[in-house]
């Protein structure tokens, strides 16, 4: 190796160590204290005793067997359902294709456990406004004849948190759709296929890939999510891991016990996206020639109110239904009773805003966590990617790899992790917001890296390297070249961390504490005295923030939400 070239490399050693060693602590050290935990008894012994207990106690293998079935009911519903749209969409000449996308942006960027309120409040048993319209249309009372609809179950647990899992689905298949060539289809057509074998033997096996992924990415999303099993499934009876995870930090807590409990919830998640990247890079194609043109229209004719009655019933159940029974919560006395004018109040908004001790300081909470886990991490992933991207340093896979791998600990292992790494000296950081940001911040790691690096190779290296040849520093050539080409990123970077840091639940209902409650913790608290007016006006306040948010990043970025 030349003098020059090894000089180079010995000098960014400190910085690639310095950022390494960083992401090891934010990622690496809360799994070294969870397996180390696992494998501990109260005096600090070896000890397998609690994998022997996870794998032989029924009241573990249950809350496993429920979350694996349930998982992939809504991995199996996702695609049953959003392939078909992402088709009408990529594919037909469906009217409205842009609000019907933007409408499924809308079911993306929400909540799972503002839904799952939603459905409380429609599908209740009893109470549940769709159950009274059913009750009264053929005149039955409640508690006497079969609800038509009973959300507290496993299979309400399914229905809902497929509303808003299928998104992702939709988004894979129709980015492969806009992929795909249209001369192949148009090759089809013109050795006389009809529209429906061109689907079925060019369309549907060039698709299967992101099938698959997108089957992959719902299923994982569905076994992490903690608010929907919570408010859904615990009423019933039924846990899952991640509830069961939870159970076991009540007084007295079972921390090693927790910590076992967790690591299989970690290698399935690592094993399905070691999986989803296969199916991903196993199969492709390439156009040679030229510029591909789009796929085919296909006139739907006849078909067109069925395509539409599709969305009209999918979105009405993530969006319309759920939006709507909130908002008219939020305005009512009694949410079960009718909607008559005596009926109408503002004390809801009054008690929230006015009244209620918490409001204000899960607020704040939620706020300062957000703005300081969005300033942070997007400063942490620019500074990476930049590194990495460029591989300015010696190690810069490491610091790729550290940055992705996040993305496979889902939040409440990460929050069981951290929870045992600072409860202890020298650093005790539970009971302060200073755990739930590192949890914020650590989990929405990969969401700012894959941005900005998606902003970084869009700048080609060759503008930097002009800028060195006329005599610029490369801070010089990154302030005035780089920086402003990849602003939209930066700032799509940090709305969507801010937007994930004041959503989050997973993580943070093992970290808060009576100081450090945030909007969404306040609202299961409020869940268990069923003070549901409160709940809807912190719910309508939780979306009007993120949608607002969004709508910064489409009108002034060139970015776009999902």
């Amino acid at each position: 190796m030349p003098a020059a070239r090894r000089s180079g490399f010995d000098s960014t050693l400190p910085v690639s160590l310095a950022f390494v060693l960083l992401l090891a602590l934010l990622v690496l050290l809360p799994l070294f204290w969870l397996l180390v935990t696992s494998l501990r008894d109260d005096a600090r012994h070896f000890t397998l005793a609690h994998y022997r207990q996870f794998f032989t106690d029924v009241s573990f293998l249950k809350p496993l067997f429920t979350t694996l079935w349930t998982s992939g009911a809504v991995g199996l519903s996702c695609v049953l359902v959003a392939a078909p749209m992402a088709w009408l969409v990529a594919r037909t000449d469906l009217p409205g294709k842009r609000p019907l996308r933007t409408l499924i942006l809308a079911s993306f960027v929400t909540p799972p456990f503002l839904g799952a309120f939603g459905w409380v409040l429609l599908g209740g048993p009893n109470a549940g406004l769709l159950n009274q319209w059913y009750y009264a249309l053929f005149g039955l009372r409640p508690f006497e004849a079969e609800p038509l609809l009973n959300i507290f179950s496993a299979g309400g647990m399914v229905f809902v948190m497929a509303l808003y899992t299928f998104p992702y689905v939709f988004t894979f298949v129709a980015n492969s759709l806009d992929a795909i060539p249209g001369e192949l289809e148009e090759a089809s057509a013109i050795l006389g296929m009809p529209p429906w074998r061109t689907a079925l033997d060019i369309t549907l096996p060039l698709v299967t890939p992101a099938l698959l992924a997108g089957f992959l990415i719902a299923f994982l999303q569905s076994m992490t999510l903690f608010g929907t099993p919570a408010i859904l499934a615990l009423p019933a009876g039924v846990d899952t891991m991640t509830t069961k995870i939870w159970s076991l930090f009540h007084f007295p807590p079972q921390l090693g016990l927790a910590a076992a409990v967790s690591l299989p919830l970690l290698l399935i998640s690592v094993l399905l996206l070691r999986t989803q990247t296969a199916i991903l890079g196993r199969r492709g194609y390439a156009v040679i020639g030229g510029k591909a043109s789009r796929g085919r229209t296909l006139r739907l004719g006849a078909w067109k109110i069925p395509a539409l009655l599709l969305f009209a019933a999918v979105l009405s159940c993530s969006i319309f239904l759920p939006y709507g029974v909130l908002l008219r919560t939020a305005f009512v006395r009694n949410w079960s009773a009718p909607m008559g004018i005596e009926n109408l109040t503002l004390e809801n908004w009054r008690f929230v805003f006015l009244e209620f001790s918490q409001t204000r300081l899960a607020l704040q909470n939620t706020f300062v966590l957000g703005l300081s886990a969005a300033t942070a991490g997007t400063l942490l992933v620019c500074v990476v990617a930049y590194l990495s991207v460029r591989r300015l340093v010696w190690g810069h896979r490491y610091l790729a790899f550290l940055s992705t791998a996040p993305v496979a600990i889902p939040g409440i292992v990460l929050a069981v992790g951290l929870f045992l790494t600072y409860t202890r000296p020298p650093f005790v950081l539970y009971g302060t917001l200073a755990i739930i940001f590192l949890a914020y911040v650590t989990k929405e790691i990969p969401v700012g890296y894959q941005q900005i690096s998606a902003a970084l190779k869009s700048v080609h290296p060759e503008l930097e390297d002009a800028g060195r040849v006329f005599g610029a520093s490369r801070l010089r050539v990154l302030a005035d070249i780089t920086a402003p080409l990849i602003r939209n990123g930066v700032v799509a970077t940090w709305m969507l961390i801010f937007i994930g840091s004041i959503r989050e639940l997973s993580a943070t209902i093992l970290l808060f504490t009576a100081r450090t409650k945030t909007v969404s913790v306040t609202m299961i608290d409020l869940r268990e005295s069923n003070d549901w007016g409160p709940i809807a006006v912190l719910s309508i306040t939780m979306l009007l923030i993120t949608f607002v948010l969004v709508l910064l990043v489409n009108r002034f970025t060139d970015r776009r939400i999902a």
